[in-house]
């Protein structure tokens, strides 16, 4: 964990199990933290259905409606007691349909927000895809970051970066099993929330406009029912923009320059600061620990593009 490990030949689908250990991260203090151990158990098309019954293996370019639901009567999101007492309308997100992949980023089939996110599938090993955003501001080269709400169901009240969602399983977002498309397609997405989360108007960040920088694969809980899962794209974009906070789905935003990001790890890890309470999402905090601030510079001497990587999967 230590390291970043870069793989790009075929490999094996895992489950998980879960153990302690020390480890010494880049931008923190030396933490105890559990992590992920693999354990070999391979999922493929011919398989995916028998082992996660609420996956849907629907060609990747059939018609589906973004928001049509994907759950099984036994698992629908708005009637399952896993959501009870939850936000309404986040309770609704849920139904929304994830694309659900391989080891190597291949769609196996769709499935519901709900079910991806869900540690009991995790733990199997259902793994989903995902785009994180880095919208920077093009004069002062600042980070927008955001405070997740409150009425989030995973890692609510976290600090994390511009945006972070999931490409939907139809096909304007999905793409068609190559690269290049796939990126297009987290593009789309990411238009697609920037809107929904921060009110940023489409116009005012065009596909065009989007580094795509590389592909991260990382697994975190957030509690002991609900984590993450994701192959996640990077997405870097400088852009002028108007904010319309949605606060259902964001409570706080701010502009940070690469000192004052690094002044906000250290306040939390010497408790000593105006921001040493604050707490953040693990995927943010592992792009930042491996690779964030090498892109950032790179970004404000217009170099980004040397760091753009279509080839690996970095397992985090």
């Amino acid at each position: 964990m230590s390291q970043t490990e870069t793989v790009t030949e075929t490999a094996t689908e895992t489950a998980t199990q879960t153990i302690t250990q020390t480890i010494t991260q880049p931008v923190t203090q030396p933490v105890t933290q559990t992590i992920t151990q693999p354990v070999t158990q391979t999922i493929t098309a011919a398989n995916v259905s028998q082992l996660f019954p609420d996956v849907h293996t629907r060609l990747i370019g059939e018609e589906l409606e973004p928001t049509t639901p994907l759950a099984s009567s036994s698992n629908a999101a708005n009637d399952n007691a896993d959501l009870a007492g939850y936000d309404a309308e986040q309770i609704r997100l849920m139904d929304e349909a994830c694309l659900v992949l391989d080891y190597n980023d291949q769609p196996l089939g769709s499935a519901s927000k709900k079910a991806c996110h869900l540690m009991s599938n995790i733990d199997k090993g259902l793994l989903h895809r995902a785009f994180s955003c880095f919208l920077f501001d093009p004069r002062t080269k600042k980070l927008l970051l955001q405070q997740r709400a409150s009425e989030k169901i995973t890692f609510p009240d976290m600090w994390t970066n511009t945006c972070c969602s999931h490409p939907l399983a139809h096909p304007a977002e999905a793409g068609t099993g190559d690269l290049v498309s796939s990126i297009q397609g987290a593009k789309r997405a990411a238009v697609r929330k920037l809107e929904h989360e921060l009110g940023i108007q489409s116009e005012q960040v065009p596909l065009s406009d989007f580094d795509f920088l590389t592909r991260i694969h990382y697994l975190a809980p957030s509690d002991g029912k609900w984590g993450e899962h994701e192959i996640d794209y990077i997405l870097f974009i400088q852009a002028d923009v108007k904010l319309h906070v949605n606060k259902n789905e964001v409570q706080a935003t701010r502009w940070v320059s690469a000192d004052e990001l690094r002044q906000m790890f250290n306040d939390v890890e010497t408790q000593t600061g105006a921001d040493r309470n604050l707490k953040y999402t693990p995927w943010f905090r592992l792009i930042c620990e491996r690779m964030l601030f090498p892109w950032w510079a790179a970004l404000e001497k217009g170099s980004l593009k040397q760091h753009t990587d279509n080839k690996d999967i970095h397992r985090l």
